[in-house]
């Protein structure tokens, strides 16, 4: 993605970022001036205000908080929502487009628009009242305020129904215990959309608000992937929250499974970015690396790899056109937004894998984002729906058959 270089009016060490996008099989032909014109303008603002910057974030386990404003800005949060509610009113290969691009510049950067976008405006939208949609979308469009998704827990990840997360009624209010792991922006978020069994074992969603007494937001430390995006937990004792907040007529898993849909099609594309920016790293230094009085590009096995990160990159781009293409006319289905999260992020991490196999010895070096990319893949194939879970649900899908118990 980057070249070191040095600023010659300070002489301070900077990253130039020198990636070019790769088509392989002409796809732009298949999008829209709008949709090109949405994704150049991300891949613009990743190039100005991510690059430079992020491997010093990642080394520093620190989430670079100056990015929330302009992710707001360029409608990298909801914008798949309506304007009237602060949203963009983007088709959703946009935003698949806008999440490629984000993921490009890291995956800890998408991962924090994909939760304000799909599993904290989406669901109020969705499933909130008018007040609630009327008092947060518009303030979580521009990052004003920022949200985070409480379902996992500490013993219940890929079996959510198992949830102990409960609330007893208690008047105008519901008082809520129990805690959630592993949750994205939850060390800054302003407000968590969360999910928990009521007194008859339903599931109900809500939204809390950071200052309500009982909740703390602790922070997961010692993480080697996704180190520049904020991760910790949600912990609930005897919290208060108002019946005003709960979503009045969804139950069960239905709720926080259609906002996980949502997720996972975000990932499906934006893994491919992960993808692109090994490739175009790995290609470029094939050409610059001389070895035996030649650039490595011209041996064989070099040509190999190269020639098959970009069959399968080009693969991944035509399956996300067509469930972007799908989702716009509402016929996505979720065990197919399954198929393209599992096979897309696990073709980016086979190449983040192949492409520091390429670069030697200098892929493990912060000069270059592919270990940085390979590491944040190895979260990004696990959460919102573990590979083999994945793997089940097609499984399920084409044979009638739940094999999850």
């Amino acid at each position: 993605m980057s070249n070191p270089t040095v600023d010659q009016h300070n002489g301070v060490s900077s990253k130039t970022d020198l990636y070019q996008a790769h088509d392989y099989m002409l796809v732009d032909e298949l999008l829209t001036e709008e949709q090109k014109l949405i994704r150049d303008s991300a891949r613009a603002w990743v190039k100005k205000e991510v690059s430079p910057i992020i491997e010093d974030y990642a080394e520093r386990a620190e989430f670079p908080s100056q990015l929330l404003k302009g992710l707001g800005e360029i409608g990298a949060f909801g914008p798949t929502i309506p304007e009237e509610y602060g949203g963009a009113g983007m088709d959703y290969t946009s935003y698949g487009l806008l999440m490629q691009e984000l993921e490009r510049g890291d995956s800890g950067i998408r991962s924090t628009a994909s939760v304000q976008s799909s599993l904290v405006m989406f669901p109020i939208y969705k499933y909130g009242t008018e007040e609630q949609k009327k008092k947060y979308l518009p303030k979580l469009a521009t990052g004003e305020m920022m949200g985070c998704f409480g379902l996992t827990e500490p013993n219940h990840g890929s079996n959510p129904g198992g949830m102990l997360s409960n609330i007893k009624d208690d008047g105008d209010h519901v008082i809520l215990n129990g805690s959630k792991m592993w949750i994205s922006n939850s060390p800054f978020a302003d407000i968590a959309v969360v999910w928990a069994k009521d007194e008859e074992g339903k599931i109900r969603g809500m939204v809390v608000e950071r200052g309500m007494e009982g909740l703390s937001t602790p922070t997961i430390h010692k993480k080697w992937s996704l180190r520049a995006s904020a991760t910790g937990e949600l912990v609930f004792e005897d919290v208060r929250v108002p019946k005003a907040n709960l979503f009045p007529d969804i139950r069960g898993l239905r709720g926080p499974l259609s906002c996980l849909s949502s997720a996972r099609f975000g990932i499906a594309w934006g893994a491919i970015g992960a993808a692109l920016d090994c490739y175009d790293t790995a290609l470029r230094y094939s050409q610059e690396r001389i070895q035996f009085e030649k650039p490595i590009g011209a041996f064989q096995l070099t040509q190999k790899k190269l020639a098959e990160m970009i069959t399968e990159i080009t693969k991944a781009q035509l399956l996300a056109w067509r469930l972007g293409v799908l989702k716009d006319e509402d016929r996505a289905t979720p065990a197919q937004i399954s198929m393209g999260k599992r096979n897309n992020v696990d073709m980016a991490l086979q190449i983040a894998r192949e492409a520091r196999q390429i670069l030697g010895g200098a892929g493990i070096s912060g000069e270059y984002p592919i270990m940085r990319h390979m590491m944040n893949l190895e979260s990004v194939i696990t959460y919102e729906g573990t590979h083999d879970i994945h793997l089940l649900i097609t499984g399920m899908d084409v044979t009638g058959f739940n094999a999850f118990k």
